[in-house]
Formats: C-alpha cells, sequence, structure tokens
C-alpha cells in the first residue's frame, strides 16, 4: 500500500528502506480518532486501508472539512517542521490501518541525513499548492467546474495533475459521500446532489449508494478547464 503513494515512490531508496523499518501498523475504528486539534505531535502518517477524515468542529458544532484521505495519502507533516500542535482532528471514516513513523524515529533519521528535510518538504509544498488552487477555485470557478475539479482530485494520487490535462485509464471509484463533497467545496449537498446528477446524465460518472465512479475522466477534467479559461 505504501507503494500506492506517489511522494513515497519519489524519495530516495535509503529513505524508502528507513520509513520501512522505524514504521508500524495501527489500527482505528471507524470513529475512532487518530488525534485532536491542539494535540501533540507524534509523527508521521500513511493510509493503508481504510480513509481518514481531517476537519475540526467549531464552538457552535459546525464541522468544516479539509480532506477525506485515502490508501497511499501521507499525513501530518506540519507538525514535523514548527513542533506545534494538530491544526484539525483526524478520525477514522470507517475501519482503518495506518502507517506511522513515530516523531523520534524521523528526527534520528533528519538528524543524520539532513538532505531529507527538502524530500519532507516537497510532501508538504505540494499540500499547500493544491491548498492556495482551492482557495482560487472557491473565488473564481462556478460550482460545477468545482464539483468536477474536486472529483479528479480525490480520484488521483494527491491530485496528481488533478486530471485536468487529460486522464487516461480505467474508471476510478470514490468512496466520499455527497455530504463530505459538500462540505469540503462550501457548498449546500442539494447543489452537489443537483451537479452530480447532471454529471451522471452526462454520462461522466454513475453513482451508487456510497460510490462515486468516474466513468469518463476526460470529459469531467473538460468541465474543469472549461470554465477555468
Amino acid at each position: 500500500m505504501l507503494e500506492r503513494s506517489a511522494w513515497y515512490q519519489s524519495v530516495p531508496a535509503p529513505l524508502r528502506e528507513a520509513l520501512r523499518k522505524h514504521g508500524r501498523v495501527d489500527a482505528l475504528n471507524a470513529g475512532e480518532f487518530l488525534f485532536m486539534r491542539g494535540d501533540a505531535y507524534d509523527g508521521l502518517y500513511c493510509v493503508l486501508e481504510g480513509a481518514m477524515r481531517l476537519g475540526a468542529v467549531c464552538a457552535d458544532g459546525r464541522e468544516t472539512l479539509l480532506a477525506v484521505i485515502s490508501v497511499g495519502h501521507w499525513f501530518g507533516e506540519i507538525a514535523l517542521f514548527d513542533r506545534g500542535a494538530r491544526t484539525h482532528d483526524a478520525y477514522a471514516v470507517r475501519d482503518c490501518s495506518l502507517f506511522h513513523v513515530p516523531g523520534a524515529a524521523l528526527d534520528a533519521l533528519l538528524h543524520a541525513e539532513p538532505a531529507y528535510w527538502q524530500v519532507f518538504g516537497l510532501l508538504m509544498t505540494h499540500k499547500l499548492r493544491l491548498a492556495f488552487e482551492a482557495i482560487e477555485e472557491a473565488a473564481l470557478l462556478p460550482a460545477p467546474a468545482r464539483v468536477a475539479r474536486r472529483l479528479l482530485l480525490l480520484a488521483d494520487e494527491y491530485g496528481e495533475a488533478a486530471g485536468l490535462s487529460g486522464t487516461a485509464g480505467r474508471p476510478r471509484a470514490i468512496n466520499t459521500p455527497q455530504e463530505d463533497l459538500a462540505l469540503m467545496l462550501a457548498l449546500s449537498r442539494q447543489t452537489v446532489n443537483q451537479i452530480l446528477r447532471q454529471f451522471e446524465r452526462e454520462g461522466l460518472l454513475a453513482l451508487r449508494y456510497g460510490e462515486i465512479e468516474i466513468v469518463d475522466p476526460e470529459r469531467l477534467a473538460l468541465q474543469g478547464a472549461r470554465a477555468g479559461r
């Protein structure tokens, strides 16, 4: 499952081996918290099975959803750099297996080989670029384009190219509920459902219980690319 991570595949072989050596597999039940906003840094994680939800609950009970993290995705690197508290809650959407590299092991690796800081920096800056893109899209793009782009982002490994330059290959299934998709995009669930139904009528995707299957990623990509010009 680690090999499904584009970032992990890109790191130097000695670092890959060191991460595998020092990491361990942890299990979480559906709904169980891994950490909460304000908790202390305890290392880096990668999802091996299931899905994790990153977000926070406001004082008035409203939830903000940052991301739903699926297999092959790493998270927790912000605190690796600043040693500050966790910025969001992280809990299991369903039963999960996580690969956990403890903070002490990472400290030892980085002390022995300071050049590895750049490798972890690339993991963080890639996500930062995606965050900037999401902010720009929310301000400038109509809702259908935002939905199309987010679906492709969820389907691809860390949204590589976001599918917007033309995505080939077999259909992709996304196990993200429509409620979560709406929260990510700051849209109503009704609006998201209407857009997804329209995409389904156009043959771009297929809707099933708890699953969205991208049937025609190239045409779905055009929905976002056309609105972005």
